[in-house]
Formats: C-alpha cells, sequence, structure tokens
C-alpha cells in the first residue's frame, strides 16, 4: 500500500475566494505551488485532493462546474510535470452533518479505501484545523498546516491550543521540500 499525500484545495493549492470558487476565473494559483507539485510528483507519494465545496449543497453551483475545476487543476498540475492521483470532494454544507465534510474522516477513508493509501505512512497538508482534525481523526500520520490561506488566522484561534503541536509551513512549496528532503520524519519549521 503506498503513502499519500493529502492536499486540501482552497488555501494549500489556490487561494480562497470569499464567495467560493464557482468558475475558472475564480482560480488563483499559490506561487510555487504547481512546480513544487511537478518536483514532488517524482516521489513515491500518492497526491490526493479532499475538499470541502459547500457551495454545491448552498445551490451557488453544480457537482458538474466543481468536477469541472477540479479537471482543470489536475491539468493544470500535470501541465507542470505533477500529477494528482484522486479528487474526493465532500458537496455538503456544515448544517447536513454529513461523515464526509472535513474535520470529519469520510473524504480521506474513502480516498484510502479507493485507492489503497497507508493512512499511517501518509501527510495530509490544509490551511484550516478541520483539515488537521480530519487527519487526525482518519489516522493519518503526519497532519501539516500551511500559513496560506487561512491558516496563519487558524494557528491564531484558541482552539489551535488542543491540537498542539501542529507542524506548520509558509505554503505548499516548503511543506513539500520538507517532505521530499526527509520523507519519514519531516518536522515543523
Amino acid at each position: 500500500m503506498a503513502a499519500a499525500v493529502f492536499l486540501d484545495r482552497d488555501g494549500v493549492i489556490i487561494h480562497n475566494q470569499e464567495e467560493y470558487i464557482r468558475t475558472w476565473k475564480d482560480v488563483a494559483f499559490y506561487p510555487g505551488a504547481l512546480e513544487s507539485l511537478g518536483k514532488a510528483s517524482q516521489s513515491d507519494f500518492r497526491f490526493v485532493i479532499v475538499t470541502n465545496q459547500s457551495a454545491i449543497g448552498r445551490g451557488l453551483m453544480s457537482m458538474e462546474q466543481a468536477e469541472a475545476i477540479n479537471a482543470r487543476l489536475v491539468r493544470e498540475v500535470q501541465l507542470a510535470g505533477g500529477r494528482i492521483d484522486g479528487v474526493f470532494l465532500c458537496p455538503h454544507t456544515p448544517e447536513d452533518e454529513c461523515g464526509c465534510r472535513k474535520p470529519r474522516p469520510g473524504l480521506i477513508l474513502a480516498a484510502a479505501g479507493q485507492l489503497k493509501l497507508d493512512l499511517g505512512r501518509s501527510v495530509l497538508i490544509g490551511d484550516a484545523l478541520s483539515d488537521i482534525e480530519a487527519g487526525r481523526a482518519a489516522g493519518v500520520g503526519r497532519s501539516w498546516i500551511v500559513r496560506t490561506g487561512r491558516g496563519k488566522a487558524q494557528l491564531g484561534l484558541p482552539e489551535a491550543a488542543r491540537l498542539l503541536p501542529i507542524p506548520t509551513y509558509d505554503n505548499l512549496a516548503m511543506a513539500l521540500d520538507a517532505l521530499l528532503q526527509s520523507p519519514n520524519d519531516a518536522k515543523q519549521s
């Protein structure tokens, strides 16, 4: 079974948008994100996006629109020499209380089952405490937070104290560099 790098999408690979990512025009990659995914894809890790997309459940976009955005994002990663081995999204709102919306572990567990992933040797990289909680609840070996997106603000919340220590990186590129330099034990920077 392969180890995976689970990636949140908005706030990690691309910028969050206040009114949600609803069309490709809303997509803006973080500097270095595509290049770092291209470089990291040479590793033995599988790369899996796990993303909450409540705009679907709120009726602001369709599942087909979300899937088209994700497909184009995957193509952009491929054009940069990278790969995404799977995209798993939760279309529900927080009020739906589903099992797949982070901080619950459903998306990660579904990905692990479908792609035959070793969660204990895997890493989750997110920009929110809910990402960290989902990774830990699923049994992901390491859950890291980046300061992009909501990360910096999330680390300042009182709730963050109960999750410490959380390995923290300035951005996706720095997190993936740390992982590639020491794939079994990258530490907080």
